[in-house]
């Protein structure tokens, strides 16, 4: 690979159209329907995905397509054209946001918005330079009603690091943008070794290896001190090319389950906390979110959870009881007139430890009880 080209290395094998939605096993794996049960599916959330471009007529894909941009020389350049002839692109972008129709695949956050920037061409490769532009472009970039993006998520990697790509990632940092990235498939099966890849091995970005189905490090997955996170990236089945599925594996799979993921948790919490979360802000909840294993190695790996759902804001002196009366609220505006629903809703949304904490909540906020019910517009049967 020459010095100044990306490249991205996927495994495939392509399948059939599925006629029925299909929640794939990984989305499953990683908790998304929990959030979605609590009504979280990423909406008003814009990810920018720089790939191989995407099958924009794709069925799980189309209505979630604000906007796109060509930056490489296929269409003659046309910047308007940034259809996927490689189809990397368009399985990335429907693990993060394959939309919930009732056919095919649901991706992560299947309400989130794609932001589709072709960089890389038909054979997956591409030059520096256009990633660069990429990431400059989707920092810039307005949507029709004012919408920013606010993940990028890159599934690509050049073995040097490149000043310029640095750069223009701390760009999208200081503009409260999560730029998530694959480590690479250059792994040799032991987590105490190092393999880098770039822009994943940047610190500021939020670099995602895989896993396999047992929770255990992908053997092709590249292993090295700023791994964030794992996910799952083997056998992954997701949309294609031709408005078809295919299988594939890589961290290039795994890295937008983590792209998804923060779409969910940024429109979740930006509504609990009513107020715009800053890129370390988000950070800290997703690292929050993420179970630590120890490896055969005896090295400690953090898994994506989103099943954990800390009852803490990111500013834990201002807004805890703010967060957990919320969760409170939530449960008794579930109720529907009965504490068997109550019951049922705590159940349903919490952990053990959290329920143990509303209880207590309960007790403490008894006097009051009567005015979240107001506000809820309901009355407990006694």
């Amino acid at each position: 690979m020459k010095t100044n080209e990306v490249k991205l290395i996927p495994i495939v094998q392509l399948k059939q159209n599925k006629s029925k939605e299909n929640r794939s096993s990984s989305i499953m794996k990683i908790g998304a329907e929990y959030k979605w049960k609590k009504g979280y599916t990423g909406k008003g959330v814009v990810v920018a995905v720089i790939d191989t471009g995407c099958a924009i007529n794709h069925a799980d894909l189309k209505n979630n397509i604000i906007g796109g941009y060509n930056f490489t020389e296929e269409y003659d350049g046309d910047i308007t054209i940034f259809e996927d002839t490689n189809g990397h692109g368009t399985h990335v972008a429907g693990i993060i946001a394959g939309s919930k129709n009732g056919t095919g695949i649901v991706g992560v956050a299947p309400d989130a918005k794609l932001l589709i920037l072709k960089a890389l061409n038909r054979y997956g490769g591409g030059s520096i330079n256009s990633v660069v532009e990429a990431i400059h472009y989707a920092i810039d970039w307005r949507g029709p009603m004012g919408e920013k993006v606010r993940v990028i998520s890159l599934s690509l990697g050049t073995k040097t690091p490149d000043p310029d790509l640095h750069a223009a990632i701390k760009r999208a940092v200081a503009n409260n943008i999560l730029v998530v990235a694959a480590s690479g498939n250059d792994g040799d099966g032991d987590t105490k070794t190092n393999e880098h890849r770039y822009p994943g091995a940047f610190e500021e970005v939020v670099e995602v290896g895989a896993i396999n189905k047992e929770n255990k490090v992908s053997v092709f997955s590249n292993t090295n001190e700023f791994v964030d996170l794992y996910a799952p990236g083997e056998d992954i089945y997701s949309s294609y090319l031709n408005n078809s599925y295919a299988t594939l594996s890589g961290t290039s799979m795994a890295t937008p389950h983590v792209s998804g993921a923060i779409a969910l948790l940024i429109e979740e919490y930006e509504k609990l906390l009513e107020k715009e979360l800053n890129e370390t802000e988000i950070f800290q909840l997703l690292m929050k979110h993420t179970t630590p294993i120890n490896t055969k190695e005896n090295t400690k790996i953090y898994v994506l959870n989103l099943k954990k759902n800390p009852i803490v804001s990111v500013n834990e002196q201002e807004s805890t009881k703010k967060l957990n009366r919320e969760m409170l609220l939530k449960c008794f505006c579930e109720a529907r007139k009965t504490q068997a629903f109550f019951t049922k809703c705590l159940d349903e949304n919490s952990t053990e430890e959290e329920k143990e904490f509303i209880a207590e909540l309960v007790k403490e906020y008894a006097k009051t009880s009567n005015k979240i019910l107001e506000y809820c517009g309901i009355n407990f049967k006694k």
